[in-house]
């Protein structure tokens, strides 16, 4: 274990240098990260088929595309999101500079998930070096081939002290917890997430967990049933289920149930053929152990399209399962594999109050063509996110924050958000030495009279260019009185 507590420590003293301060720095390495992405292609999609089997459509739409976007971002806007952000003052501080300081928070650790092995490692780490940290990668092991390869390709292009990747397993990542942190964010599962948060709080480290949950879809009878499956069947089985926020769950009217069945099902064999199995756009579950965890869910399920599977190919074919117990295993834990529950409801108001009996989720979604019911689910339930008459899209926009809330998680990263979670928001005021008898009114010996002209002062806050402008018309006052005098002398 020498290993990891010298590569943080490394870490540490590299950015201790302030290596990392500076904007052509961290420009210098996003695009290196770039590089590599562009150079190494071929050797990512390689070991993303290994894992999962996934393929270059996949590697490039669903890794790698979201990557290069968060870079292309940070490289445009650095230089913006830098600049001090001036603020509002009060009467007592309107001649000063008054600003937020964005400064990197120092050696942070990245802990990626398996499912998305590259683009949930290389996505918080543009963040991290955007904001002007040093970074201790660990990716999961899990997805053992993908996290071997950045191992060995991280450090040709990154700066290696500040950057580097730890691999291993359970002792590995304990290992590193047990050191101290500037900030962790990790993604994965609520039962890792607690050990993370209750290592991190031995040094009252910052947290940023993205955990996941059963995300449910609620489909309205008053919906456009075919698009609305073509979209549920695309963010259900998209990389085999393996997605945090894959609809979990479909909540519908007993009424629709059988038309959202046949539908999901034409649309499944639109997109993955008669056998999905030789489909080389759908993936494969990443080991046995999850294979088993996935079958042990559909024990006494009705099933009523699928089922199919195949151990020795972690082959489980796309499957949706009806007359579901709200009380099963299956809808008490996040399945995370290509099986669709559903559950019938009679109406919006019975889906909301089924959906808020249950832990918050990562992401919600809802299908109907009204929008007051929309904005009604928005507004009686709470989510990670939410989005409507299409799934998973959300995560796609780099201006709104990824995160969950509750036991889904909680902070949140991408585009400017991945800058401020890996930032310190400094407050700074910036007074001269000058005007001392204008503070006379603070100071001792107290009086009523400086007690009213304080609270006078504290009072106005935050007023913007209408208290600039008294500031000026009292100083303008101020230096009317003094020409006077000086001309009268």
């Amino acid at each position: 274990m020498d290993r990891v507590k010298t590569a943080v420590a490394g870490a540490r003293a590299a950015y201790n240098l302030g290596k990392t301060r500076p904007l052509e720095f961290r420009l210098q390495q996003l695009r290196a990260m770039e590089k590599m992405l562009t150079e190494r292609k071929d050797l990512f999609s390689e070991a993303l088929q290994k894992d999962l089997h996934k393929n270059d459509f996949a590697v490039q739409i669903y890794e790698m595309a979201g990557i290069v976007g968060e870079i292309t971002l940070a490289l445009n806007k650095l230089h913006e999101w830098m600049e001090p952000e001036h603020v509002s003052k009060n009467m007592m501080t309107m001649m000063d500079t008054v600003y937020i300081q964005r400064q990197p928070l120092g050696v942070v650790l990245i802990i990626g998930a398996w499912n998305y092995p590259l683009a949930l490692v290389l996505q918080p780490l543009v963040g991290a070096i955007a904001a002007g940290n040093a970074a201790v990668v660990k990716p999961s092991e899990v997805s053992g081939n993908t996290a071997q390869l950045l191992a060995q390709l991280l450090p040709q292009y990154l700066d290696k002290e500040l950057y580097p990747v730890i691999n291993g397993g359970v002792k590995e990542a304990t290992e590193l917890l047990s050191i101290r942190f500037d900030h962790i964010l990790y993604t994965g599962n609520a039962a890792v997430g607690r050990i993370v948060m209750e290592a991190a709080a031995k040094h009252l480290t910052p947290v940023t967990l993205e955990l996941g949950g059963k995300s449910p879809c609620y489909v309205d009878t008053d919906c456009d049933l075919d698009v609305a499956c073509r979209r549920i069947a695309w963010g259900r089985y998209t990389n085999c289920g393996q997605t945090c926020i894959a609809p979990d769950y479909i909540l519908c009217n007993k009424s629709i149930q059988d038309q959202v069945v046949k539908k999901i099902g034409d649309t499944i064999a639109e997109f993955y053929g008669s056998d999905p199995q030789k489909s080389p756009d759908y993936g494969r579950i990443v080991n046995q152990r999850h294979f088993q965890r996935i079958m042990s869910l559909l024990e006494g399920a009705n099933v009523v399209y699928g089922g199919k599977n195949n151990v020795e190919d972690l082959y489980i074919a796309p499957t949706i399962v009806t007359d579901v117990d709200p009380d099963s295993r299956i809808m008490q834990e996040e399945i995370f594999g290509p099986v669709l529950p559903i559950v019938t409801v009679n109406g919006v108001d019975e889906a909301i109050a089924f959906i808020s009996r249950r832990d918050k989720p990562l992401a919600l979604y809802v299908f109907s063509h009204n929008k007051k019911l929309i904005q009604k689910m928005i507004r009686m339930t709470s989510s990670g996110g939410v989005t409507a008459n299409d799934c998973l899209i959300h995560y796609s926009i780099a201006a709104l924050p990824f995160g969950g809330v509750g036991k889904s998680g909680f902070g949140a990263y991408h585009g400017k958000h991945s800058f401020d979670t890996f930032s310190h928001r400094r407050a700074c005021v910036l007074k001269s030495l000058g005007m001392e008898k204008a503070n006379n009114i603070r100071y001792a010996p107290a009086t009523d009279s400086k007690m009213k002209w304080l609270l006078w002062l504290l009072a106005k806050q935050g007023e913007g260019k209408k208290l600039q402008l008294i500031g000026f018309l009292i100083l303008g006052t101020l230096v009317s009185i003094v020409m006077k005098f000086y001309f009268a002398w």
